[in-house]
């Protein structure tokens, strides 16, 4: 789901901290990725190369962060504040004929600049079974290589790439609860607000051909759930998240209120396992993903789909082991692709056997 952000990815960490309630933590952090694509278009009769299509250039970040910490009692408050310099570079797009001859090229300009995100957090423990917490955030993303430069065709739909995108911004706040009524359970509800500000989308701008394009703005609100139960030799765990998401692209626009592309309302999943000697394990696994649709327009649907997958891991001699799988035993039709009616369908039930040796 596209509606939460964090910057987790440190290359290069410096942090000192003092004793007592309050601690500080810098760091500085860089990445960089770079990629070519290569590809040629094809004679459909004949199969003879007709052109040959390079495109590729470089992102990179170099981000500044700063973290803090408090402690007050129960009461822990949490802070950040964080500078990213953006670039996108090198951008280029180049056809050649199939003997090599130079058609057409287009460079890219430089797109640099700096932005800053903050974020904030506080958590109180009432008590060993009950705590609350809350943030506030913002965000950033950089479009990837294959939005800014990779056009591609899933029959009978192109999308063209867009070397003019802009960043993503999110601004977003949650609250949640954790409880720990007993010994061996643990049930967490979080409620959220997210807004995704230019928001990267492949929109439609003719009869099967659609762009990526940044968007106004995505809002998001929803909830997430979780529990956690063991009892002796089970396990169970769940999930379930409920998000309403609606694009806001100005009164003129046909995606305003619109539901973002392959966004579902609502996902779950749940697992109970057992584990009823040394080395031994038995899961059984449920999903289901809600009604959600393919493309910005809302013409083509994927419906709501349930599978259910299981897991035996029994020990043999020694330290080799038997590992049985099953995905999708009980065969659900799951449509992962639909455009005007031609569609793709996931994994059929799926078996496997194999030998697990501990080293």
């Amino acid at each position: 789901m596209p509606f939460s952000s964090s910057f987790q990815a440190v290359n290069s960490r410096f942090s000192n901290s003092q004793n007592g309630p309050l601690s500080w933590g810098k760091v500085i952090d860089w990445r960089r990725a770079s990629g070519t694509m290569k590809e040629n278009a094809l004679n459909a009769a004949t199969g003879a190369v007709t052109a040959r299509r390079t495109a590729g250039g470089v992102n990179s970040d170099l981000g500044f962060y700063a973290e803090n910490d408090l402690t007050l009692g129960a009461l822990v408050l949490t802070g950040g504040l964080r500078a990213d310099r953006t670039t996108i570079d090198d951008g280029y797009f180049e056809v050649r004929s199939a003997a090599g001859v130079v058609t057409s090229r287009t460079d890219y300009a430089t797109q640099t600049g700096w932005t800053a995100t903050w974020r904030g957090g506080a958590v109180i423990r009432l008590s060993q079974a009950i705590a609350i917490r809350g943030a506030a955030y913002t965000g950033l993303r950089q479009p990837t290589l294959n939005e800014l430069y990779r056009p591609f065709t899933v029959f009978p739909i192109t999308t063209q790439a867009n070397a003019a995108l802009r960043n993503e911004r999110q601004k977003g706040f949650e609250a949640g609860l954790d409880l720990t009524p007993v010994q061996g359970v643990r049930l967490s509800v979080t409620g959220f607000e997210n807004r995704i500000e230019s928001a990267i989308a492949n929109v439609t701008i003719g009869t099967n051909l659609r762009q990526r394009q940044n968007i106004a703005e995505i809002r998001a609100q929803g909830i997430e759930a979780s529990a956690e139960v063991t009892h002796g030799i089970a396990h169970f765990s769940g999930s379930l998240a409920w998000t309403d998401a609606d694009l806001r692209n100005g009164p003129a626009s046909a995606l305003t209120g619109k539901r973002p592309a392959q966004t579902p309302r609502v996902a779950a999943s749940a697992t109970l396992a057992i584990t009823p000697a040394t080395g031994w394990r038995i899961a059984a696994t449920a999903r289901h993903i809600g009604q959600q649709f393919e493309d910005d327009l809302q013409q083509d649907s994927l419906p709501a789909a349930t599978t259910f997958d299981a897991f035996i891991l029994l020990p043999l001699v020694g330290r080799a082991s038997l590992l049985l799988r099953g995905e999708n035993m009980f065969d659900a039709a799951v449509t992962t692709r639909n455009s005007g009616g031609s569609i793709d369908l996931g994994s059929p039930r799926t078996l496997w056997a194999g030998l697990r040796l501990g080293l």
